[in-house]
This record gives structure tokens, C-alpha cells and sequence, in this order.
């Protein structure tokens, strides 16, 4: 099948279903762990709390993190691994955008890995991909509401700036969240901060945030709860920065 914008509904239902073969998926994330070797820091009680969450299977989690380079998805797949989030490879979605599955070889590690296709409005025109936005939207609600996890870059493309502030977010993140919050599933948010000491450094500075719930005003709307995102994940990349 193709990943294409005019076959959404059947890449979208395959996606429903789709599960990751776990031990081909733990060791291309352990073989990424050994070639990127992210320095990962975890602040406060991450690491207890990740790991409370992992014994709460109605608890849905999105694992949020800043997009530098275009490596990024390999460095998140290797700090999965050099963390607690580790138990959990196999049943972690991780949003990539459409092009990356054109490639046959390629696109059979995403599926590895868990991604999920997105048909970027930016790629392929607002009006066009709305519908399969909604669709990707209600797949990736749906699979949280069955036990995975799920991993976005919110910022939707790499931050050709000031690294070390994000790009606006784009509102997929609060609207996938206030829709699980609405079948009436807790939401957690696990903000990941990613920083280079430079363009050709190697190594990767990242901090792990602790998890924190969308409750009070983060879940009024779609807007409100990703305004909640990025006041956490740009905390996440200071972290990350300080530690360069």
C-alpha cells in the first residue's frame, strides 16, 4: 500500500491496526542507542514517575520533544532506549511525516519504530489534508485508548532558528489530547528537551521532564492545551541548553 494523501482512509485504517514486531523494534532502538549516545538527563521524579505510568494501562501518555535536525526521530528513538521510556518499545506510536514512508526500505524501519504517517498541510495544502488530519487525529486517539504511547515533534519541522527556542507548535498535540480527555482518559505529558552544542557536535544534550497532567486550563480547548505543551517543552529545552 501506499502512503499517499488520496489513499488516507485505507493508510489510516491500516495504521489503526498496526502493531509493531517489539523485539525487532527494542533492537533497532538499543543499535540507534549505540550509534547516537544521547547524554540524558532526567529532571526531578521523571524516572519514578515514568515508571508509575507504565503500571497505569487507562493512563494515556504523549512523549513531546523539539525538532533541531533531522536526525532527531534516531536521537528519541536512542534516548527511549537509555531511559525508563524503554519498557515500553513496541507500544509507542511516534507521528512522522509522509515522506519519510516513500522509500520502501526506509519506510519498513518507521513501521518498526511505530510511526504513523501525517500529511502535513504545509507538504500538501490546508484544505487538502484536513480530512486525513481529523482522521490521523482520531487514529492516534484511538490508539492511546487501546495502551500505546504516543511520540510527536510538535513543532512539525525542524527549527531553522535559535535552537534553543521553539518554533510555534502546531495544534495536533492539543487537539489529540483534549480528544482522549473527552472519552474520558487522564492524559500525561512527557516534554523532552533536545540541544547541540553546535551544528557539527555529535552528541546530544536531552533532558527528560517529568510527566505532568492536561488539567485545569489546559483542558478547555485545543489551544489551551498546547499552549500548556510548549510552556513545558521549551522548560525541557532550557534544561537541555544549561547542560551543553
Amino acid at each position: 500500500m501506499d502512503i499517499a494523501l488520496a489513499d488516507a482512509d485505507a493508510v489510516y485504517e491500516y495504521y489503526r491496526g498496526h502493531r509493531q514486531p517489539a523485539l525487532r523494534a527494542k533492537a533497532l532502538y538499543g543499535w540507534l542507542a549505540l550509534r547516537h549516545r544521547p547524554d540524558v538527563h532526567l529532571d526531578g521524579e521523571a524516572a519514578r514517575r515514568l515508571r508509575e505510568l507504565r503500571r497505569e494501562p487507562g493512563h494515556a501518555v504523549i512523549v513531546s520533544a523539539n525538532h533541531v535536525r533531522q536526525t532527531d526521530p534516531f536521537v528519541l528513538a536512542a534516548t527511549g532506549f537509555r531511559s525508563p521510556l524503554r519498557p515500553r518499545i513496541g507500544t509507542i506510536r511516534v507521528l512522522a511525516k509522509d515522506g519519510l514512508f516513500q522509500d520502501p526500505e526506509q519506510r519498513r524501519k518507521i513501521d518498526v519504530m511505530g510511526g504513523i504517517p501525517v500529511f502535513r498541510p504545509k507538504d500538501h495544502g490546508v484544505r487538502e489534508s484536513m480530512a486525513a488530519g481529523r482522521t490521523m487525529i482520531d487514529v492516534c486517539i484511538d490508539r492511546m485508548s487501546r495502551g500505546d504511547w504516543l511520540a510527536v515533534f510538535p513543532e512539525g519541522t525542524c527549527n531553522k532558528g535559535d535552537p534553543a527556542r521553539l518554533q510555534p507548535l502546531g495544534s495536533g498535540l492539543g487537539h489529540i489530547a483534549l480528544g482522549a480527555l473527552r472519552r474520558g482518559q487522564p492524559v500525561s505529558l512527557v516534554s523532552i528537551g533536545l540541544a547541540y552544542r553546535d551544528t557539527t557536535a555529535q552528541r546530544t544534550s536531552v533532558s527528560i521532564s517529568e510527566p505532568v497532567e492536561f488539567d485545569g486550563a489546559a483542558r478547555k480547548s485545543a489551544a489551551a492545551a498546547t499552549r500548556f505543551a510548549a510552556a513545558r517543552l521549551q522548560e525541557a529545552v532550557d534544561r537541555a541548553t544549561a547542560r551543553l
